[in-house]
């Protein structure tokens, strides 16, 4: 781990590290967080949500919500529920994220949540935790995290 001007880079990570990473992050979250996930395909980001939802008390399977842009799932923080909404808006470049669902709904002061393919709602999402997840090689992961939830890891 390195920290470099609000910034915390992990290196190296394998599958099993990247979901450890996750769940250490997901400790560190509160309600009205917005975490968003860019990384090209297959770099992770679905698994990284997966592995902060289960730490984050959600039992059911978290699976991509790629082709219903959203799903929420009821979990729990400090042993008060919570609901954890997952985003993917890969599908909406072009079309405004405001014609397709209500935004707005899922950034909800109670509600964690995680965004993929974020780009066409960065002008509406207040203080996100980014979380950048790239290739180094085909087995591991570099993550870069930057944000409100770098500060609270320490970074």
């Amino acid at each position: 781990m390195s920290v470099l001007s609000g910034r915390t880079e992990f290196e190296n990570l394998d599958e099993p590290s990247l979901e450890e990473l996750a769940a250490k992050l997901a400790r560190s979250l509160r309600p009205g967080d917005a975490v968003v996930l860019s990384g090209e395909v297959g770099a992770g980001k679905t698994t990284f949500v997966r592995s902060a939802a289960r730490l984050l008390g959600v039992r059911e399977r978290v699976t991509s919500p790629t082709y219903q842009l959203a799903r929420s799932y009821r979990g729990s923080l400090g042993g008060e529920a919570v609901t954890v909404n997952h985003l993917d808006l890969y599908r909406l470049d072009g079309l405004g994220v405001f014609d397709a669902l209500e935004f707005e709904e899922y950034l909800a002061p109670d509600a964690i949540t995680f965004i993929e393919w974020a780009e066409p709602a960065l002008e509406v999402v207040e203080s996100p935790s980014i979380i950048r997840i790239s290739h180094e090689t085909p087995e591991t992961r570099r993550v870069e995290i930057s944000g409100p939830l770098s500060g609270r890891m320490g970074g």
